[in-house]
């Protein structure tokens, strides 16, 4: 029987929960803005991607929520739990039980001498399950991953989609509410790639954890259904995809592309919202820009001549 988080007091919430998150790192007079002002709501059973370019925050989010940095300011909540101000047991604690992780490199999510079933079950003697348990439940997690024909073979025996999948199984080991992986496709040929994003949303629907996937890969962001962006360090946009990331194991691109999707700009609270450079630089929208009231929604105009111009964007209010 396969166990799942327990979300009693969290369930119809937010299982991350980020407000005004700011990471400030220091080098010497050197000082450089990670993250600035941040605020990033994902709900119970999500899947979505989180992407952006290199140096925009989203790394330094990734470790935050994982418990392996410490934000500078602002307030990161994941499963209820307030991480800033966690002690070192508390924070291990919470990387055992409350998280699950998946780095981009296959070969470092496991441990080279040991079978894909011991890799599984290692972690939950972390938590002091019994010898036969531990066994019951990592065999059915490499069932439900499609590589329980590995179960007594090394790393080194196993190719790179099928490390990430018995990385994906050893990550729900401990029925983490957070799976959280870093670049998991980055590595891999493109059905490679497939299998193990399909297996990512099963850990997803069948395991009730919410996950989180950072990417480049837009095969990843659009087999999802929420993508948020993250630029200089703030969420900048959301891409809404109805539907997509619920049937698609048997046909992604399919499915992908039966959906509309819907994009969406983020005000913070302070009312600053980031246009994205495709509806910004086909106008010549730069510095002043004119904002106008309008039945249902907001006018963001060109300055120079904003009579004649059509709305550069318009968001519902």
């Amino acid at each position: 029987m396969v166990k799942e988080p327990v979300m009693s007091e969290q369930d119809g919430r937010s299982v991350i929960e980020c407000s005004s998150l700011v990471r400030i790192y220091r080098s010497g007079k050197l000082e450089v803005q990670a993250l600035q002002g941040l605020d990033l709501r994902v709900e119970q059973g999500e899947f979505i991607a989180l992407v952006g370019a290199s140096g925009s925050g989203k790394s330094t989010l990734l470790g935050i929520l994982s418990g392996l940095d410490a934000p500078s300011a602002g307030s990161v909540k994941v499963a209820g739990r307030e991480l800033a101000g966690l002690t070192k047991r508390e924070l291990l604690a919470y990387r055992r039980e409350t998280i699950g992780f998946v780095w981009q490199s296959p070969p470092r999510n496991l441990l080279p001498h040991l079978t894909a079933l011991e890799n599984v079950a290692l972690p939950q003697t972390y938590l002091g399950t019994g010898r036969r348990a531990r066994r019951t439940r990592a065999l059915d997690l490499l069932e439900t991953m499609g590589v329980q024909y590995c179960r007594d073979r090394v790393p080194s025996k196993l190719s790179g989609g099928e490390q990430q999948r018995v990385a994906i199984a050893v990550a729900l080991a401990n029925s983490p509410a957070v799976l959280l992986a870093d670049e998991p496709t980055g590595e891999l040929d493109s059905d490679s790639a497939r299998t193990v994003l399909g297996a990512l949303r099963t850990a997803s629907t069948e395991h009730n954890v919410t996950t989180l996937i950072v990417t480049h890969d837009e095969g990843v962001s659009g087999q999802v259904r929420r993508t948020v962006a993250i630029r200089d360090g703030r969420i900048a946009t959301e891409t809404l995809r109805p539907g997509a990331g619920r049937a698609a194991a048997a046909d992604p691109d399919a499915e992908a592309a039966e959906h509309e999707s819907f994009e969406y700009a983020v005000i913070d609270r302070a009312g600053r919202v980031q246009l994205p450079p495709e509806f910004v630089q086909p106008l010549g929208l730069r510095d002043l820009v004119k904002l106008t009231h309008e039945p249902g929604h907001v006018g963001v105009w060109p300055s120079e001549d904003p009579a004649q111009a059509a709305p550069a964007h318009e968001s519902e209010v």
